[in-house]
Protein backbone atom coordinates (compact mmCIF):
# COMPACT_ATOMS: atom_id res chain seq x y z
CA UNK A 1 0.00 0.00 0.00
CA UNK A 2 0.97 3.41 -0.58
CA UNK A 3 1.44 6.22 2.35
CA UNK A 4 1.21 9.56 2.03
CA UNK A 5 2.72 11.70 4.77
CA UNK A 6 1.70 14.95 5.35
CA UNK A 7 2.29 18.34 7.46
CA UNK A 8 6.18 16.77 8.35
CA UNK A 9 9.05 18.72 9.52
CA UNK A 10 10.88 16.65 6.39
CA UNK A 11 15.08 16.56 7.17
CA UNK A 12 15.62 15.18 3.71
CA UNK A 13 19.92 14.20 4.06
CA UNK A 14 19.95 14.49 0.33
CA UNK A 15 22.78 13.18 -1.44
CA UNK A 16 25.99 15.46 -2.98
CA UNK A 17 25.45 18.27 -0.39
CA UNK A 18 26.06 18.79 3.39
CA UNK A 19 22.62 20.81 3.87
CA UNK A 20 20.69 18.70 6.00
CA UNK A 21 17.61 19.32 3.26
CA UNK A 22 15.03 20.77 5.87
CA UNK A 23 11.53 21.45 5.13
CA UNK A 24 9.19 22.92 7.24
CA UNK A 25 5.73 21.61 6.17
CA UNK A 26 6.68 19.13 3.51
CA UNK A 27 5.25 15.85 2.70
CA UNK A 28 6.56 12.47 1.22
CA UNK A 29 4.62 9.68 -0.94
CA UNK A 30 5.80 6.28 -0.25
CA UNK A 31 5.01 3.75 -3.13
CA UNK A 32 3.19 0.33 -2.71
CA UNK A 33 7.03 -0.67 -3.95
CA UNK A 34 8.01 0.75 -0.34
CA UNK A 35 10.46 3.26 -2.24
CA UNK A 36 9.69 6.88 -1.93
CA UNK A 37 8.10 8.44 -4.94
CA UNK A 38 8.03 12.24 -4.13
CA UNK A 39 9.38 14.49 -1.70
CA UNK A 40 8.45 18.41 -1.40
CA UNK A 41 7.22 21.59 0.79
CA UNK A 42 3.95 22.16 1.00
CA UNK A 43 0.45 20.53 -0.13
CA UNK A 44 0.43 17.77 -2.50
CA UNK A 45 -1.86 18.09 -5.17
CA UNK A 46 -5.47 16.75 -5.31
CA UNK A 47 -4.72 13.78 -7.47
CA UNK A 48 -1.71 12.84 -4.98
CA UNK A 49 -3.86 12.94 -2.22
CA UNK A 50 -6.58 11.21 -4.01
CA UNK A 51 -4.40 8.13 -4.88
CA UNK A 52 -2.41 7.74 -1.54
CA UNK A 53 -3.72 4.21 -0.02
CA UNK A 54 -3.20 5.60 3.15
CA UNK A 55 -2.45 9.07 4.59
CA UNK A 56 -0.50 9.91 7.60
CA UNK A 57 -0.32 13.60 9.26
CA UNK A 58 2.16 14.22 11.68
CA UNK A 59 0.87 17.55 12.79
CA UNK A 60 4.51 18.96 12.51
CA UNK A 61 6.41 16.35 14.15
CA UNK A 62 10.22 15.30 12.55
CA UNK A 63 10.40 13.26 9.66
CA UNK A 64 13.51 12.60 8.88
CA UNK A 65 15.93 8.57 7.20
CA UNK A 66 15.88 6.25 9.41
CA UNK A 67 19.89 5.74 11.31
CA UNK A 68 21.94 3.71 10.00
CA UNK A 69 24.57 2.31 11.91
CA UNK A 70 27.73 1.32 10.33
CA UNK A 71 29.23 -0.90 12.70
CA UNK A 72 26.97 -3.15 15.32
CA UNK A 73 26.56 -6.33 17.09
CA UNK A 74 23.07 -7.49 17.35
CA UNK A 75 23.48 -10.84 19.06
CA UNK A 76 24.58 -9.11 22.51
CA UNK A 77 21.22 -7.82 22.91
CA UNK A 78 20.75 -10.70 25.97
CA UNK A 79 24.44 -9.49 27.28
CA UNK A 80 24.05 -6.21 28.70
CA UNK A 81 26.49 -5.33 31.92
CA UNK A 82 28.81 -7.85 31.42
CA UNK A 83 32.95 -6.33 31.73
CA UNK A 84 31.35 -3.27 33.04
CA UNK A 85 35.24 -2.98 34.53
CA UNK A 86 37.07 -3.96 31.78
CA UNK A 87 38.58 -2.03 28.84
CA UNK A 88 38.36 -4.05 25.26
CA UNK A 89 39.68 -7.35 26.18
CA UNK A 90 38.22 -8.25 29.55
CA UNK A 91 34.93 -7.09 28.49
CA UNK A 92 35.41 -9.69 25.92
CA UNK A 93 36.65 -12.53 27.60
CA UNK A 94 32.67 -11.87 29.92
CA UNK A 95 31.39 -11.21 26.74
CA UNK A 96 31.88 -14.05 24.16
CA UNK A 97 33.06 -16.14 27.54
CA UNK A 98 29.51 -16.51 27.55
CA UNK A 99 28.56 -16.95 23.85
CA UNK A 100 31.05 -19.57 23.55
CA UNK A 101 28.04 -21.84 25.73
CA UNK A 102 24.79 -20.75 23.69
CA UNK A 103 23.50 -22.61 21.13
CA UNK A 104 22.54 -21.52 17.51
CA UNK A 105 18.47 -21.12 18.07
CA UNK A 106 19.42 -19.02 21.49
CA UNK A 107 22.39 -16.82 19.04
CA UNK A 108 18.93 -16.34 16.61
CA UNK A 109 16.56 -15.02 19.37
CA UNK A 110 19.36 -12.73 20.86
CA UNK A 111 20.24 -11.26 17.44
CA UNK A 112 16.51 -11.25 16.44
CA UNK A 113 15.90 -9.39 19.94
CA UNK A 114 18.88 -6.97 19.29
CA UNK A 115 17.48 -6.17 15.80
CA UNK A 116 13.90 -5.26 17.07
CA UNK A 117 15.60 -3.15 19.72
CA UNK A 118 17.25 -1.17 17.10
CA UNK A 119 14.63 -0.67 15.06
CA UNK A 120 12.71 0.82 18.31
CA UNK A 121 14.78 3.17 19.00
CA UNK A 122 15.31 4.33 14.67
CA UNK A 123 17.86 2.47 13.14
CA UNK A 124 16.80 1.03 10.48
CA UNK A 125 19.84 -0.64 9.07
CA UNK A 126 22.54 -2.38 10.22
CA UNK A 127 26.13 -3.52 9.05
CA UNK A 128 25.87 -6.27 11.66
CA UNK A 129 28.96 -8.54 12.99
CA UNK A 130 27.91 -12.01 13.55
CA UNK A 131 29.48 -13.57 16.37
CA UNK A 132 32.03 -16.30 14.90
CA UNK A 133 32.65 -18.76 17.89
CA UNK A 134 36.14 -18.29 18.16
CA UNK A 135 37.87 -19.48 21.25
CA UNK A 136 38.95 -15.89 22.79
CA UNK A 137 41.88 -14.96 23.95
CA UNK A 138 43.63 -11.60 24.14
CA UNK A 139 45.74 -10.31 21.75
CA UNK A 140 47.38 -8.17 24.04
CA UNK A 141 48.93 -11.51 26.13
CA UNK A 142 50.18 -13.22 23.33
CA UNK A 143 48.49 -16.16 23.59
CA UNK A 144 46.21 -15.96 20.44
CA UNK A 145 47.42 -19.62 18.84
CA UNK A 146 44.52 -20.54 16.86
CA UNK A 147 42.88 -23.57 18.66
CA UNK A 148 39.54 -22.77 18.03
CA UNK A 149 37.84 -25.31 16.21
CA UNK A 150 35.46 -24.76 12.71
CA UNK A 151 31.72 -23.81 14.27
CA UNK A 152 28.70 -25.48 12.73
CA UNK A 153 27.45 -23.07 9.52
CA UNK A 154 23.95 -23.18 11.45
CA UNK A 155 25.57 -20.78 14.18
CA UNK A 156 26.29 -18.00 11.28
CA UNK A 157 22.76 -18.89 9.44
CA UNK A 158 20.42 -18.55 12.89
CA UNK A 159 22.24 -15.08 13.52
CA UNK A 160 21.41 -14.13 10.01
CA UNK A 161 17.87 -15.50 9.62
CA UNK A 162 17.29 -13.70 13.10
CA UNK A 163 18.38 -10.41 11.78
CA UNK A 164 16.34 -11.19 8.42
CA UNK A 165 13.15 -12.39 10.59
CA UNK A 166 13.12 -8.64 11.98
CA UNK A 167 12.15 -7.09 9.61
CA UNK A 168 15.44 -4.29 9.59
CA UNK A 169 17.78 -3.72 6.40
CA UNK A 170 21.18 -5.47 7.36
CA UNK A 171 24.75 -5.84 5.86
CA UNK A 172 25.52 -9.65 6.97
CA UNK A 173 29.27 -10.09 8.50
CA UNK A 174 30.85 -13.56 8.65
CA UNK A 175 34.39 -14.27 10.14
CA UNK A 176 36.33 -16.07 7.90
CA UNK A 177 38.10 -18.62 11.02
CA UNK A 178 41.66 -18.36 8.92
CA UNK A 179 42.92 -20.23 11.92
CA UNK A 180 40.07 -23.33 12.12
CA UNK A 181 40.36 -24.99 9.25
CA UNK A 182 42.77 -25.43 5.79
CA UNK A 183 42.06 -23.02 3.92
CA UNK A 184 39.99 -24.80 1.29
CA UNK A 185 37.29 -25.50 3.98
CA UNK A 186 37.74 -22.23 5.26
CA UNK A 187 36.81 -20.37 2.04
CA UNK A 188 34.12 -22.90 1.33
CA UNK A 189 32.87 -22.45 4.59
CA UNK A 190 32.83 -18.57 3.60
CA UNK A 191 30.98 -18.86 0.17
CA UNK A 192 28.42 -20.68 2.51
CA UNK A 193 27.70 -18.24 4.61
CA UNK A 194 27.61 -16.01 1.71
CA UNK A 195 25.23 -18.03 -0.19
CA UNK A 196 22.73 -18.15 2.34
CA UNK A 197 22.41 -14.30 3.05
CA UNK A 198 22.27 -14.16 -0.60
CA UNK A 199 18.86 -15.95 -1.02
CA UNK A 200 17.43 -13.84 1.62
CA UNK A 201 15.30 -10.83 0.43
CA UNK A 202 17.83 -8.69 -1.46
CA UNK A 203 15.66 -5.21 -0.34
CA UNK A 204 16.25 -6.14 3.51
CA UNK A 205 19.74 -8.17 3.29
CA UNK A 206 21.34 -5.57 1.36
CA UNK A 207 24.52 -7.29 1.38
CA UNK A 208 27.34 -10.00 2.24
CA UNK A 209 30.56 -8.69 4.11
CA UNK A 210 33.69 -10.22 5.91
CA UNK A 211 34.01 -9.62 9.53
CA UNK A 212 37.75 -9.11 8.90
CA UNK A 213 39.74 -10.76 11.60
CA UNK A 214 43.90 -9.77 11.36
CA UNK A 215 43.61 -7.75 14.33
CA UNK A 216 42.93 -10.64 16.38
CA UNK A 217 44.59 -13.42 14.25
CA UNK A 218 47.93 -15.06 14.63
CA UNK A 219 47.92 -16.52 10.64
CA UNK A 220 50.71 -14.76 8.82
CA UNK A 221 47.85 -14.65 5.66
CA UNK A 222 45.01 -13.59 7.37
CA UNK A 223 44.70 -10.28 5.49
CA UNK A 224 45.74 -12.61 1.98
CA UNK A 225 42.78 -14.58 2.39
CA UNK A 226 40.58 -11.75 3.24
CA UNK A 227 41.38 -9.90 0.16
CA UNK A 228 40.45 -13.02 -2.05
CA UNK A 229 37.19 -13.74 -0.68
CA UNK A 230 36.84 -9.87 -1.41
CA UNK A 231 37.63 -10.44 -4.88
CA UNK A 232 36.24 -14.23 -5.43
CA UNK A 233 32.65 -13.20 -4.23
CA UNK A 234 32.44 -9.67 -4.06
CA UNK A 235 31.86 -8.66 -1.00
CA UNK A 236 33.04 -5.91 1.28
CA UNK A 237 35.19 -5.92 4.67
CA UNK A 238 35.04 -4.51 8.09
CA UNK A 239 37.76 -4.89 10.61
CA UNK A 240 38.47 -3.92 14.05
CA UNK A 241 41.26 -2.15 13.87
CA UNK A 242 43.94 -0.13 16.24
CA UNK A 243 40.56 0.02 18.97
CA UNK A 244 41.99 -0.57 22.30
CA UNK A 245 44.95 1.79 24.21
CA UNK A 246 46.60 -1.50 24.91
CA UNK A 247 49.69 -2.96 22.67
CA UNK A 248 49.52 -0.45 20.53
CA UNK A 249 52.94 -1.06 18.45
CA UNK A 250 51.47 -4.34 17.49
CA UNK A 251 48.14 -3.31 16.70
CA UNK A 252 49.53 -0.65 14.53
CA UNK A 253 51.70 -3.38 12.53
CA UNK A 254 48.56 -5.05 11.75
CA UNK A 255 47.30 -1.87 9.40
CA UNK A 256 50.59 -3.07 7.39
CA UNK A 257 48.91 -6.42 6.95
CA UNK A 258 45.41 -5.07 4.90
CA UNK A 259 47.64 -2.37 2.90
CA UNK A 260 50.40 -4.64 1.92
CA UNK A 261 47.22 -7.33 1.19
CA UNK A 262 45.67 -4.62 -1.23
CA UNK A 263 42.28 -4.40 0.95
CA UNK A 264 42.74 -1.10 1.37
CA UNK A 265 41.96 -0.57 -2.65
CA UNK A 266 39.01 -2.68 -2.42
CA UNK A 267 37.18 -0.11 0.19
CA UNK A 268 38.18 -1.93 3.68
CA UNK A 269 36.18 -0.27 6.30
CA UNK A 270 38.32 0.20 8.99
CA UNK A 271 36.19 0.31 12.70
CA UNK A 272 36.74 2.12 15.67
CA UNK A 273 40.63 3.22 14.45
CA UNK A 274 41.61 5.29 17.05
CA UNK A 275 45.48 4.04 18.13
CA UNK A 276 46.23 6.10 14.48
CA UNK A 277 49.27 7.96 13.39
CA UNK A 278 49.54 10.62 10.76
CA UNK A 279 51.40 8.25 8.13
CA UNK A 280 48.31 5.65 8.93
CA UNK A 281 45.81 7.94 8.13
CA UNK A 282 47.25 9.09 5.11
CA UNK A 283 47.94 5.75 3.78
CA UNK A 284 44.01 4.38 4.61
CA UNK A 285 43.02 7.67 2.72
CA UNK A 286 45.48 7.44 -0.48
CA UNK A 287 44.10 3.68 -0.22
CA UNK A 288 40.78 4.23 -0.36
CA UNK A 289 40.09 3.04 2.85
CA UNK A 290 37.06 4.17 4.74
CA UNK A 291 36.22 4.66 8.83
CA UNK A 292 33.14 3.31 11.48
CA UNK A 293 32.97 5.72 13.97
CA UNK A 294 31.61 4.26 17.45
CA UNK A 295 31.28 7.11 20.11
CA UNK A 296 29.50 5.52 22.87
CA UNK A 297 31.45 2.39 23.15
CA UNK A 298 34.92 3.99 22.27
CA UNK A 299 33.65 5.85 25.72
CA UNK A 300 32.04 2.91 27.60
CA UNK A 301 35.26 0.51 26.89
CA UNK A 302 37.50 3.50 27.87
CA UNK A 303 39.13 3.09 24.19
CA UNK A 304 39.86 6.52 23.16
CA UNK A 305 38.88 9.54 20.67
CA UNK A 306 38.94 8.77 17.23
CA UNK A 307 40.70 11.49 15.20
CA UNK A 308 37.37 11.77 13.26
CA UNK A 309 37.86 15.47 11.97
CA UNK A 310 41.25 15.12 10.92
CA UNK A 311 40.13 12.35 8.97
CA UNK A 312 37.30 13.69 6.92
CA UNK A 313 39.56 16.70 6.82
CA UNK A 314 41.95 14.55 4.73
CA UNK A 315 38.92 13.06 2.72
CA UNK A 316 38.06 9.94 4.41
CA UNK A 317 34.41 8.89 4.24
CA UNK A 318 33.16 8.26 7.86
CA UNK A 319 30.37 6.39 9.30
CA UNK A 320 28.81 6.25 12.51
CA UNK A 321 27.82 3.08 14.27
CA UNK A 322 25.95 2.13 17.60
CA UNK A 323 28.34 -0.83 17.75
CA UNK A 324 26.43 -3.17 20.19
CA UNK A 325 24.03 -3.31 23.33
CA UNK A 326 26.98 -5.06 25.49
CA UNK A 327 29.03 -2.18 25.52
CA UNK A 328 26.64 0.95 24.34
CA UNK A 329 24.23 -0.57 26.58
CA UNK A 330 21.46 1.92 25.72
CA UNK A 331 20.71 1.64 21.61
CA UNK A 332 19.97 5.37 21.60
CA UNK A 333 21.42 7.22 18.08
CA UNK A 334 20.62 10.31 19.32
CA UNK A 335 22.73 9.78 22.86
CA UNK A 336 25.94 8.25 20.21
CA UNK A 337 25.20 11.73 18.30
CA UNK A 338 25.80 13.50 20.89
CA UNK A 339 28.37 11.65 22.72
CA UNK A 340 30.48 11.75 19.71
CA UNK A 341 29.86 15.75 19.44
CA UNK A 342 31.04 16.37 23.16
CA UNK A 343 33.76 13.88 22.49
CA UNK A 344 35.48 16.22 19.84
CA UNK A 345 34.33 19.37 20.91
CA UNK A 346 36.11 18.24 24.25
CA UNK A 347 39.37 16.98 22.33
CA UNK A 348 40.03 19.82 20.16
CA UNK A 349 38.57 22.97 22.10
CA UNK A 350 36.62 23.60 18.76
CA UNK A 351 32.63 23.30 18.58
CA UNK A 352 32.95 23.68 15.15
CA UNK A 353 34.74 20.59 15.10
CA UNK A 354 31.71 18.25 14.90
CA UNK A 355 28.77 20.03 14.63
CA UNK A 356 25.10 19.07 14.70
CA UNK A 357 24.50 18.92 11.02
CA UNK A 358 27.61 16.73 10.24
CA UNK A 359 26.93 14.12 12.91
CA UNK A 360 23.16 13.49 11.70
CA UNK A 361 24.68 13.13 8.49
CA UNK A 362 27.72 10.71 9.44
CA UNK A 363 24.67 8.58 11.63
CA UNK A 364 22.27 8.22 8.59
CA UNK A 365 23.56 8.97 4.84
CA UNK A 366 27.76 8.97 6.32
CA UNK A 367 26.65 5.32 7.38
CA UNK A 368 25.39 4.08 4.01
CA UNK A 369 27.81 5.21 2.05
CA UNK A 370 30.74 3.21 3.61
CA UNK A 371 28.62 0.36 3.71
CA UNK A 372 28.47 0.48 -0.16
CA UNK A 373 24.51 0.84 0.41
CA UNK A 374 23.62 4.71 0.01
CA UNK A 375 21.93 4.07 -2.89
CA UNK A 376 19.02 2.54 -1.36
CA UNK A 377 18.83 3.86 2.34
CA UNK A 378 20.36 6.78 4.64
CA UNK A 379 18.60 10.12 2.92
CA UNK A 380 14.59 10.40 2.40
CA UNK A 381 15.28 10.66 -1.46
CA UNK A 382 13.14 9.48 -4.44
CA UNK A 383 13.94 5.48 -5.59
CA UNK A 384 15.33 4.87 -1.82
CA UNK A 385 13.13 3.13 0.60
CA UNK A 386 10.75 5.01 2.41
CA UNK A 387 12.62 4.28 5.98
CA UNK A 388 11.95 7.04 8.31
CA UNK A 389 11.24 8.06 12.24
CA UNK A 390 8.28 10.33 12.90
CA UNK A 391 9.97 12.46 16.25
CA UNK A 392 7.67 14.61 17.98
CA UNK A 393 9.54 17.78 19.70
CA UNK A 394 6.19 18.01 21.88
CA UNK A 395 5.92 15.16 23.50
CA UNK A 396 7.39 15.33 25.22
CA UNK A 397 8.16 19.42 25.00
CA UNK A 398 11.55 20.87 24.07
CA UNK A 399 10.79 24.07 23.68
CA UNK A 400 10.95 26.66 20.91
CA UNK A 401 12.80 24.99 18.10
CA UNK A 402 15.41 27.92 17.26
CA UNK A 403 17.40 25.51 14.98
CA UNK A 404 14.89 22.47 14.11
CA UNK A 405 17.88 20.33 12.90
CA UNK A 406 20.09 20.83 15.30
CA UNK A 407 17.14 20.47 17.47
CA UNK A 408 16.43 17.46 16.38
CA UNK A 409 19.77 16.17 17.19
CA UNK A 410 20.96 17.99 20.32
CA UNK A 411 17.02 17.64 22.10
CA UNK A 412 15.55 14.45 20.97
CA UNK A 413 15.59 11.23 22.06
CA UNK A 414 14.25 7.87 21.78
CA UNK A 415 10.84 9.27 24.28
CA UNK A 416 9.95 11.57 21.54
CA UNK A 417 9.79 8.67 18.58
CA UNK A 418 6.56 7.96 17.73
CA UNK A 419 6.64 5.74 14.96
CA UNK A 420 9.36 4.17 13.10
CA UNK A 421 8.64 2.78 9.08
CA UNK A 422 10.68 0.73 7.09
CA UNK A 423 9.63 0.70 3.50
CA UNK A 424 6.33 3.07 4.36
CA UNK A 425 5.00 0.27 6.59
CA UNK A 426 5.32 0.67 10.42
CA UNK A 427 7.51 -1.71 12.32
CA UNK A 428 7.91 0.12 16.42
CA UNK A 429 4.52 2.59 17.70
CA UNK A 430 5.11 4.87 20.57
CA UNK A 431 6.59 3.52 23.13
CA UNK A 432 8.86 1.44 21.21
CA UNK A 433 6.41 -1.15 21.14
CA UNK A 434 6.95 -3.55 18.25
CA UNK A 435 4.92 -4.90 15.28
CA UNK A 436 6.84 -8.11 14.83
CA UNK A 437 4.75 -10.96 15.68
CA UNK A 438 7.57 -12.73 16.94
CA UNK A 439 8.55 -9.48 19.62
CA UNK A 440 7.03 -11.10 22.59
CA UNK A 441 8.73 -14.63 22.00
CA UNK A 442 12.18 -13.23 21.66
CA UNK A 443 11.94 -11.00 24.90
CA UNK A 444 11.15 -14.13 26.67
CA UNK A 445 13.87 -16.06 25.46
CA UNK A 446 16.25 -13.81 26.00
CA UNK A 447 15.31 -13.49 29.78
CA UNK A 448 16.00 -17.77 29.97
CA UNK A 449 19.31 -16.93 28.98
CA UNK A 450 21.07 -16.46 32.34
CA UNK A 451 19.78 -19.57 34.00
CA UNK A 452 20.76 -21.47 30.81
CA UNK A 453 23.83 -19.98 30.31
CA UNK A 454 25.43 -19.29 33.88
CA UNK A 455 25.53 -22.93 34.95
CA UNK A 456 28.04 -23.95 31.73
CA UNK A 457 30.27 -20.64 32.37
CA UNK A 458 30.16 -19.62 36.02
CA UNK A 459 28.69 -16.67 37.02
CA UNK A 460 29.47 -13.37 34.56
CA UNK A 461 31.44 -10.74 35.19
Amino acid sequence: MSLLVLHARLITIPTGSLDPGYVDGGWMLVGDDGRIAAVDSGEPSGAILAGADETLDVAGAFVAPGFVSSHSHLFTSGLRGLGVADTLYGWCDAMLGTTAHMTPDQMYWSTLHGALDFLSNGVTTAYNFTDPLQAWESMVDGKRTGTAGLRGLDYHFRQAEGTRDAGIRFVDAAGMDVTAGAPDEVFERFAAEVAHTRSFDPDYALGASIMGQVQWSPHPEAAEFEVEAMRRHGVTNQAHLLESPEAVPHQQSKFALYRDAGALERGLMLGHFIQTTPEIIEQAVAGGASMSWQPASNGRLASGVALVPEMLEMGMKVGVGLDDQACTDVSDPWQNMRMGIYMQRARTQDPLSMMPELMLRLHTLGGAEIMGVADRVGSLEVGKFGDFVVVDPRMPDVGPLWHPVRSYVLAMSPRNVKAVYVGGRLVSGPGGISTNPLAEEASAKVHELPAAVVPLRGHPH
